[in-house]
């Protein structure tokens, strides 16, 4: 999908215009956070923080590699 952005003036930053398709697509609404994350593909621009979704596949792998000594732990 491409989308033309509108920048505004907001104070003393600059803002930019989101469609409301594209906060249906990302699930957001006013007052939500979105995180910009530059690659080399260029930026993304999703709702979830991707530092909190590395955190959870590195836990969730050590959980599943771990499973006894986690299950030890647990009692």
């Amino acid at each position: 999908m491409t989308k033309p952005l509108k920048l505004i003036k907001i104070g003393n930053s600059t803002g930019v215009i989101l469609p409301k398709e594209v906060l249906a697509r990302l699930r957001v609404e006013l007052g939500d956070e979105l995180f910009l994350t530059e690659g080399p593909n260029g930026v993304t621009l999703t709702a979830a923080d991707p530092d909190f979704v590395e955190a959870m596949t590195a836990a969730e792998e050590i959980m599943r590699e771990d499973r006894d000594i986690l299950a030890v732990l647990a009692r």
